[in-house]
């Protein structure tokens, strides 16, 4: 029994990341919590956050833009590839995953806020046009024209020819390509992930 003086009022912790959880954890607390929101049950793997990665070039100068980094492979991937850190702009929606990744990758912008919604998430945040946009998100949650709509806001926020990557299970595309305006290549499967993947890059002609 609990006597008054047992009693304690609740303490409210500041939000932090749960240090001693596994990343593959983190995504399945995650994935469950809010499935449409959370694409993967696990974090890509370094064969898939490579293969991402590889279609941005460091070399051209501009920022670049992640949507739905997680808990950072691709993230730590881009800065493998040469980025810097202070060039990443990062779009999360769990705040877990955003105070994880400010952890991680203290010189990265980390904004927590709706990727979906990139055009009003993004006003004002970045320094000039992006080399291209890296997702994790998952798109077929959402109807075709959103998809269509989400890319292009992309593509206005980019140097003219930058890629929109996307990776994906699935054996079509995520983004119907529309000729002229959308195009698309695709990668190899990439079977070092679980389950295996596939990259797509977008751009428009």
């Amino acid at each position: 029994m609990l006597h008054s003086h047992d009693q304690r009022r609740p303490v409210h912790k500041p939000l932090l990341p749960k240090p001693n959880l596994k990343d593959e954890v983190r995504f399945l607390q995650s994935w469950f919590q809010n499935p449409l929101k959370t694409g993967a049950v696990a974090p890509s793997s370094p064969a898939l956050a490579k293969m991402m990665a590889s279609y941005l070039d460091p070399k051209q100068d501009g920022p670049v833009i992640e949507l739905g980094p997680g808990t950072g492979p691709v993230t730590k991937a881009l800065i493998q590839r040469g980025f810097a850190p202070e060039r990443l702009f990062l779009i999360e929606y769990n705040p877990e995953f955003c105070a994880l990744l400010r952890l991680r990758y203290p010189g990265a912008t980390v904004i927590n806020g709706d990727a979906y919604t990139l055009a009003k998430t993004l006003t004002g945040r970045l320094p000039g046009k992006a080399v291209g946009t890296i997702s994790s998100l998952p798109l077929f949650t959402m109807p075709e024209s959103e998809r269509h709509r989400m890319v292009n806001e992309a593509f206005d926020m980019s140097i003219p020819g930058s890629p929109f990557v996307q990776f994906t299970y699935a054996v079509v595309t995520p983004v119907p390509l529309v000729p002229g305006a959308i195009e698309g290549e695709r990668s190899p499967r990439v079977w070092r992930n679980i389950p295996p993947a596939r990259v797509w890059a977008y751009r428009r002609p």
